[in-house]
């Protein structure tokens, strides 16, 4: 990432401040969108990107009741709390090395993964991939960032009913197998929350409790086989589909930053997040092969910079990602950043 020119934290300090929201409950990407458009060399288009998108924000809302420690658990889940949530965060990492504080919230947020979409959990898998990247050297617009992160999951944290795991058919232990077991739900009509509100099962996998290096190995081939899987299944929703990559990667980049005992239970999060947008979203049968990709991935994120919008942006870091760990030939990741261009609308 070229963080030498200070774009990411101007770009940053513009949008702080803006609610992570706009419309009552869509995400605002774009502090997700300008971290990828910089860490791949394109930080000379985020603040022309910014102005295209500033139409689709709005402030911060207005504070109610500050979140305090002895009040927290009855602020978890109550989307009116965003700005104080917020706030206590910005206190929290004020006070204590950032790394402490994820800690201690990541397994008190982990449960309610799928809120908002998944949104609150990339958002902060992208504000910690920063602050990685940066090591001692951060900067206090990054540390905001990631306060802003946080409290956008907090404040709209809500588990996922009660699941069912049966076991898998045979032959489908692996996470292409186990997301091509997923069942999609019976009405895929409608938003996401009347989705989920459907799901009452998700295969089991892995089969069985995983130990933390072995967390991460089955977690970097879920963000592969669910990147793969876009190429040929996006069709089913362009745009929330790639969430079910995103996600489990932003699960996958927050790793390193976070005691190992909390790696297991990560995997399982990321997997029932991967597992329920496939589930509320897939088509039942794939549009065909996934296209040729002749580009290499610079290339790839060339096009997609110019296409311009966020989710495709998204998915082509994700993508790159995976590109970097797959097998020489194996062009199903970036053919899923092209399909994404294909089949979503460019940014205007």
């Amino acid at each position: 990432m070229n963080t030498s020119d200070g774009t990411l934290d101007e770009a940053l300090e513009r949008l702080h401040a803006s609610g992570p929201e706009r419309d009552g409950w869509l995400s605002n990407h774009a502090p997700m969108a300008i971290e990828a458009l910089t860490r791949h060399g394109h930080a000379g288009d985020v603040h022309r990107w910014l102005d295209r998108y500033r139409h689709k924000l709005e402030d911060m809302p207005r504070p109610t009741e500050a979140v305090r420690k002895d009040n927290w658990r009855q602020a978890l889940g109550d989307p009116s709390r965003i700005t104080d949530w917020t706030r206590w965060f910005d206190r929290e990492i004020a006070e204590r090395p950032w790394r402490d504080v994820l800690a201690e919230w990541w397994p008190r947020l982990l449960p309610g993964i799928t809120a908002a979409a998944t949104h609150g959990a990339i958002r902060v898998g992208h504000a910690v991939h920063t602050l990685l990247a940066d090591g001692p050297a951060t900067t206090a617009p990054r540390t905001a960032e990631l306060a802003h992160a946080l409290g956008y999951w907090a404040a709209r944290h809500q588990p996922l009913p009660e699941l069912s795991r049966p076991p898998l058919p045979a032959g489908g232990g692996s996470a292409a197998g186990a997301l091509a077991a997923v069942e999609p739900v019976p009405d895929q009509q409608g938003g996401i929350r009347g989705r989920f509100a459907q799901l009452t099962t998700v295969p089991a996998w892995p089969a069985r409790a995983a130990g933390p290096e072995e967390a991460r190995a089955l977690l970097t081939e879920l963000v592969h086989a669910s990147t793969h899987r876009y190429a040929t299944h996006g069709h089913g929703d362009p745009v929330m589909l790639v969430h079910a990559a995103t996600a489990p990667n932003a699960v996958l980049r927050t790793l390193p930053a976070l005691p190992h005992e909390l790696w297991p239970a990560s995997l399982q999060a990321a997997w029932s997040a991967s597992a329920a947008v496939t589930a509320a979203y897939a088509p039942r049968e794939p549009a065909g092969a996934a296209p040729t990709v002749t580009l290499h991935p610079g290339e790839v994120f060339e096009r997609v910079a110019a296409h311009g919008d966020e989710h495709a942006i998204k998915l082509a870091d994700t993508a790159l990602d995976v590109a970097e760990g797959d097998r020489p030939g194996d062009g199903r990741a970036l053919a899923a950043a092209v399909r994404a261009c294909e089949l979503i609308e460019p940014a205007r």
